[in-house]
Protein backbone atom coordinates (compact mmCIF):
# COMPACT_ATOMS: atom_id res chain seq x y z
CA UNK A 1 0.00 0.00 0.00
CA UNK A 2 1.36 3.71 -0.94
CA UNK A 3 1.78 6.21 1.52
CA UNK A 4 -1.11 8.11 2.71
CA UNK A 5 -2.24 11.51 1.12
CA UNK A 6 -4.19 14.37 2.03
CA UNK A 7 -5.34 15.06 -1.66
CA UNK A 8 -6.98 11.87 -2.88
CA UNK A 9 -9.99 11.64 -2.10
CA UNK A 10 -12.99 8.62 -3.34
CA UNK A 11 -16.49 9.87 -2.82
CA UNK A 12 -19.14 7.72 -2.12
CA UNK A 13 -22.67 8.83 -2.85
CA UNK A 14 -24.96 7.10 -0.45
CA UNK A 15 -28.76 6.35 0.30
CA UNK A 16 -30.66 3.73 1.55
CA UNK A 17 -30.78 1.13 -1.51
CA UNK A 18 -28.59 -1.68 -2.00
CA UNK A 19 -26.97 -0.60 -4.88
CA UNK A 20 -25.29 2.44 -2.71
CA UNK A 21 -24.23 -0.68 0.09
CA UNK A 22 -22.61 -1.92 -3.02
CA UNK A 23 -20.89 1.14 -4.55
CA UNK A 24 -19.74 2.11 -0.33
CA UNK A 25 -18.18 -1.45 -0.60
CA UNK A 26 -16.37 -0.69 -3.57
CA UNK A 27 -15.17 3.12 -2.83
CA UNK A 28 -13.91 1.53 0.70
CA UNK A 29 -11.61 -1.15 -1.09
CA UNK A 30 -10.57 2.18 -3.58
CA UNK A 31 -9.47 4.11 -0.92
CA UNK A 32 -7.97 1.54 1.44
CA UNK A 33 -5.88 0.25 -1.60
CA UNK A 34 -4.46 3.62 -2.86
CA UNK A 35 -4.20 5.29 0.64
CA UNK A 36 -7.05 8.26 -0.04
CA UNK A 37 -9.94 9.64 1.95
CA UNK A 38 -13.36 7.94 1.82
CA UNK A 39 -16.26 10.76 2.27
CA UNK A 40 -19.71 9.35 2.12
CA UNK A 41 -21.98 11.76 1.31
CA UNK A 42 -25.77 11.55 2.47
CA UNK A 43 -27.91 14.71 0.67
CA UNK A 44 -31.40 14.81 2.03
CA UNK A 45 -33.24 15.44 -1.14
CA UNK A 46 -34.47 18.95 -0.60
CA UNK A 47 -36.90 18.51 -4.19
CA UNK A 48 -38.50 15.49 -2.17
CA UNK A 49 -39.09 17.84 1.09
CA UNK A 50 -40.65 20.12 -0.87
CA UNK A 51 -43.10 17.78 -2.67
CA UNK A 52 -44.07 16.89 1.21
CA UNK A 53 -44.99 19.98 1.76
CA UNK A 54 -48.08 20.43 -0.88
CA UNK A 55 -50.99 18.56 0.58
CA UNK A 56 -52.25 16.31 -2.62
CA UNK A 57 -48.77 14.58 -2.25
CA UNK A 58 -48.84 10.84 -1.84
CA UNK A 59 -46.21 7.89 -1.95
CA UNK A 60 -46.85 4.40 -3.32
CA UNK A 61 -45.77 1.75 -1.87
CA UNK A 62 -42.85 -0.49 -3.40
CA UNK A 63 -44.56 -3.90 -2.51
CA UNK A 64 -48.00 -3.20 -2.21
CA UNK A 65 -48.43 -0.29 -4.84
CA UNK A 66 -50.93 1.32 -1.98
CA UNK A 67 -50.99 5.22 -1.54
CA UNK A 68 -50.91 7.13 1.43
CA UNK A 69 -49.97 10.59 2.01
CA UNK A 70 -46.46 12.16 2.33
CA UNK A 71 -46.32 13.96 5.02
CA UNK A 72 -43.40 16.33 5.69
CA UNK A 73 -43.09 15.53 9.49
CA UNK A 74 -42.94 11.56 8.57
CA UNK A 75 -40.54 11.68 5.66
CA UNK A 76 -38.41 13.87 7.98
CA UNK A 77 -38.33 10.89 10.30
CA UNK A 78 -37.48 8.26 7.66
CA UNK A 79 -34.55 10.56 6.82
CA UNK A 80 -33.42 10.50 10.13
CA UNK A 81 -33.70 6.82 10.01
CA UNK A 82 -31.68 6.55 7.03
CA UNK A 83 -29.32 8.31 8.77
CA UNK A 84 -28.49 5.96 10.83
CA UNK A 85 -28.26 3.23 8.81
CA UNK A 86 -25.99 4.74 6.40
CA UNK A 87 -23.56 5.45 9.57
CA UNK A 88 -23.88 2.03 10.72
CA UNK A 89 -23.20 0.50 7.53
CA UNK A 90 -20.37 3.29 7.09
CA UNK A 91 -18.81 1.87 10.57
CA UNK A 92 -19.34 -1.52 9.24
CA UNK A 93 -17.49 -1.28 6.21
CA UNK A 94 -14.43 0.61 7.71
CA UNK A 95 -13.86 -2.03 10.60
CA UNK A 96 -10.61 -3.42 10.99
CA UNK A 97 -8.74 -0.79 8.23
CA UNK A 98 -6.66 2.17 8.96
CA UNK A 99 -8.43 4.49 6.70
CA UNK A 100 -9.47 8.16 7.19
CA UNK A 101 -12.99 8.45 6.55
CA UNK A 102 -16.08 10.77 7.39
CA UNK A 103 -19.70 11.24 6.70
CA UNK A 104 -20.84 14.09 4.95
CA UNK A 105 -24.42 15.51 5.31
CA UNK A 106 -25.60 18.44 3.44
CA UNK A 107 -29.02 19.15 2.26
CA UNK A 108 -30.70 20.13 -1.42
CA UNK A 109 -30.50 19.30 -4.80
CA UNK A 110 -29.02 15.88 -4.90
CA UNK A 111 -26.99 16.23 -8.19
CA UNK A 112 -26.34 20.10 -7.09
CA UNK A 113 -25.29 18.55 -4.12
CA UNK A 114 -22.76 15.73 -5.14
CA UNK A 115 -21.34 18.09 -7.98
CA UNK A 116 -20.41 21.02 -5.69
CA UNK A 117 -19.07 17.88 -3.26
CA UNK A 118 -16.58 16.34 -5.69
CA UNK A 119 -13.35 18.24 -7.19
CA UNK A 120 -11.42 17.63 -10.37
CA UNK A 121 -8.81 14.92 -8.80
CA UNK A 122 -11.47 12.81 -6.82
CA UNK A 123 -13.12 9.79 -8.07
CA UNK A 124 -17.00 9.37 -6.89
CA UNK A 125 -18.28 5.83 -6.77
CA UNK A 126 -22.42 5.47 -7.61
CA UNK A 127 -24.42 2.60 -7.41
CA UNK A 128 -26.08 2.01 -11.11
CA UNK A 129 -29.57 2.06 -10.33
CA UNK A 130 -31.50 4.61 -8.42
CA UNK A 131 -35.27 4.86 -7.72
CA UNK A 132 -36.35 2.62 -10.44
CA UNK A 133 -34.29 -0.45 -8.91
CA UNK A 134 -36.77 -0.64 -6.12
CA UNK A 135 -39.60 -1.38 -8.90
CA UNK A 136 -37.65 -4.19 -10.49
CA UNK A 137 -36.64 -1.65 -13.37
CA UNK A 138 -32.95 -3.12 -13.19
CA UNK A 139 -31.97 -2.71 -16.75
CA UNK A 140 -32.59 1.38 -15.73
CA UNK A 141 -30.03 3.52 -15.20
CA UNK A 142 -30.58 6.34 -12.51
CA UNK A 143 -31.63 9.77 -13.40
CA UNK A 144 -29.04 11.27 -10.28
CA UNK A 145 -26.27 8.64 -11.93
CA UNK A 146 -27.15 9.27 -15.69
CA UNK A 147 -26.70 13.17 -14.53
CA UNK A 148 -23.41 12.65 -12.52
CA UNK A 149 -21.50 10.14 -14.82
CA UNK A 150 -22.26 13.38 -17.47
CA UNK A 151 -21.60 16.32 -15.60
CA UNK A 152 -18.83 15.27 -12.37
CA UNK A 153 -16.03 16.98 -12.88
CA UNK A 154 -13.95 13.95 -11.65
CA UNK A 155 -13.88 10.45 -12.14
CA UNK A 156 -16.69 8.18 -11.80
CA UNK A 157 -17.28 4.90 -11.50
CA UNK A 158 -20.32 3.12 -12.28
CA UNK A 159 -20.93 0.23 -9.51
CA UNK A 160 -23.64 -2.84 -10.32
CA UNK A 161 -24.28 -4.86 -7.29
CA UNK A 162 -25.74 -7.62 -9.42
CA UNK A 163 -22.52 -8.65 -10.71
CA UNK A 164 -19.56 -9.44 -8.33
CA UNK A 165 -16.47 -7.92 -9.93
CA UNK A 166 -13.79 -10.53 -10.59
CA UNK A 167 -10.47 -10.26 -12.05
CA UNK A 168 -10.14 -8.92 -15.03
CA UNK A 169 -8.85 -6.79 -18.53
CA UNK A 170 -9.18 -3.03 -18.05
CA UNK A 171 -10.47 -2.58 -21.39
CA UNK A 172 -10.59 0.94 -23.68
CA UNK A 173 -11.46 1.91 -26.77
CA UNK A 174 -8.55 1.99 -29.73
CA UNK A 175 -7.06 5.80 -30.34
CA UNK A 176 -8.92 7.07 -26.51
CA UNK A 177 -6.31 6.18 -24.00
CA UNK A 178 -7.92 7.22 -21.19
CA UNK A 179 -6.27 9.74 -18.26
CA UNK A 180 -7.01 7.73 -15.41
CA UNK A 181 -7.46 9.14 -11.76
CA UNK A 182 -4.52 10.40 -10.09
CA UNK A 183 -2.45 10.40 -12.97
CA UNK A 184 -1.95 6.92 -13.56
CA UNK A 185 -1.14 4.93 -16.68
CA UNK A 186 -2.66 2.35 -17.90
CA UNK A 187 0.32 0.19 -16.89
CA UNK A 188 0.51 1.00 -13.23
CA UNK A 189 -3.53 0.65 -12.92
CA UNK A 190 -2.98 -2.88 -14.10
CA UNK A 191 -0.10 -3.27 -12.01
CA UNK A 192 -2.10 -1.67 -9.22
CA UNK A 193 -5.20 -2.72 -8.86
CA UNK A 194 -6.30 -6.36 -8.07
CA UNK A 195 -9.53 -5.88 -9.91
CA UNK A 196 -7.51 -5.66 -13.42
CA UNK A 197 -5.36 -8.33 -15.26
CA UNK A 198 -3.70 -7.05 -18.34
CA UNK A 199 -5.49 -4.81 -20.71
CA UNK A 200 -8.05 -4.94 -23.86
CA UNK A 201 -8.01 -2.78 -26.36
CA UNK A 202 -11.25 -2.26 -28.33
CA UNK A 203 -12.32 -1.10 -31.46
CA UNK A 204 -14.43 1.69 -31.86
CA UNK A 205 -17.69 0.62 -32.09
CA UNK A 206 -21.84 1.71 -31.95
CA UNK A 207 -24.05 1.39 -28.67
CA UNK A 208 -25.78 -2.23 -29.82
CA UNK A 209 -22.46 -3.90 -30.49
CA UNK A 210 -20.63 -2.77 -27.61
CA UNK A 211 -23.63 -4.20 -25.85
CA UNK A 212 -23.32 -7.16 -27.33
CA UNK A 213 -19.66 -7.59 -27.02
CA UNK A 214 -20.02 -7.29 -23.27
CA UNK A 215 -23.29 -8.93 -22.53
CA UNK A 216 -21.43 -12.05 -20.99
CA UNK A 217 -18.36 -10.21 -19.15
CA UNK A 218 -17.82 -10.77 -15.55
CA UNK A 219 -14.08 -9.63 -15.60
CA UNK A 220 -12.42 -6.54 -15.10
CA UNK A 221 -13.99 -3.06 -16.12
CA UNK A 222 -14.33 -0.93 -19.12
CA UNK A 223 -12.77 2.13 -19.14
CA UNK A 224 -14.48 5.65 -21.08
CA UNK A 225 -14.31 8.97 -21.63
CA UNK A 226 -17.31 11.26 -21.73
CA UNK A 227 -17.21 12.74 -25.31
CA UNK A 228 -17.38 8.57 -26.24
CA UNK A 229 -19.83 7.77 -23.59
CA UNK A 230 -22.09 10.96 -24.57
CA UNK A 231 -21.99 9.38 -28.40
CA UNK A 232 -23.16 5.80 -26.98
CA UNK A 233 -25.91 7.48 -24.61
CA UNK A 234 -27.72 9.57 -28.12
CA UNK A 235 -27.74 6.23 -29.67
CA UNK A 236 -28.77 4.00 -26.49
CA UNK A 237 -29.70 5.61 -23.34
CA UNK A 238 -30.17 2.87 -21.25
CA UNK A 239 -26.52 0.95 -22.70
CA UNK A 240 -24.66 1.85 -19.69
CA UNK A 241 -27.09 0.16 -17.68
CA UNK A 242 -26.80 -3.18 -19.37
CA UNK A 243 -22.87 -3.52 -19.14
CA UNK A 244 -22.76 -5.70 -16.48
CA UNK A 245 -18.97 -4.90 -15.52
CA UNK A 246 -18.00 -1.51 -13.89
CA UNK A 247 -17.87 1.43 -15.97
CA UNK A 248 -14.95 3.84 -15.45
CA UNK A 249 -16.17 7.04 -17.13
CA UNK A 250 -13.04 9.72 -17.30
CA UNK A 251 -13.36 13.44 -18.33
Amino acid sequence: MSEPSDTLRVLALLDDSRQSQAALAAAVALADEVSAELVALFIEDLDLLRCAAFPFSCEVGASTGLTRPLQSDELEASLTRQLQRITRALEQAVAGRELRHRLQVSRGQVVSEALAAAGPEDVLVLGKAGLSARWGWSSRLGSTSRRLVLEAPCTVIIWDERHPPAPGPLRYFRGEPPRLPWGESLADAVDRHPLFEGREELALMDAPTLERFLARARRGALVINRTTLRRLFAEDPEVLARIPIPVIVVP
